[in-house]
């Protein structure tokens, strides 16, 4: 898919302005960005979380899986619990839906045990 194409389809499906403009370098830097805030210790809610699992999908969509390849190894190394599926960003059943943060913050550990998943 074109940069074009993908922005167009980020358009018509209502994303955000910051994620339309973005394009597929915003999803990939965003996706990253991500990556590292779980490292650090996730801080956000899960409403967030699903959001940021949301990108993830949306990378897959527009095959850009490569490009995040050692990003998603690094998270896939932080999930704890991987037999809770946490969102359905995608078809399949793609590693990032299951499990959570061994690291998450207090909002996302409030979140997860408020939906009986923590």
């Amino acid at each position: 898919m074109t940069d074009e194409e993908i922005v167009g389809y980020l358009d018509d499906n209502g994303y955000p302005p910051h994620i339309v403009n973005g394009g597929r370098a915003g999803l990939v830097a965003r996706w990253k960005q991500f990556v590292n805030e779980v490292e650090a210790g996730y801080a956000h809610n899960l409403h967030n979380y699903r959001n940021d699992l949301d990108i993830r999908g949306l990378i897959r969509l527009f095959a850009l899986d490569d490009e995040v390849a050692e990003a998603d190894g690094r998270l896939e190394g932080l999930l704890v619990h991987p037999e809770i599926r946490v969102w359905e960003s995608s078809e399949g059943s793609p590693f990032w839906d299951f499990g959570y943060p061994r690291n998450a913050g207090w909002a996302l550990r409030r979140d997860l045990q408020a939906e009986e998943l923590l």
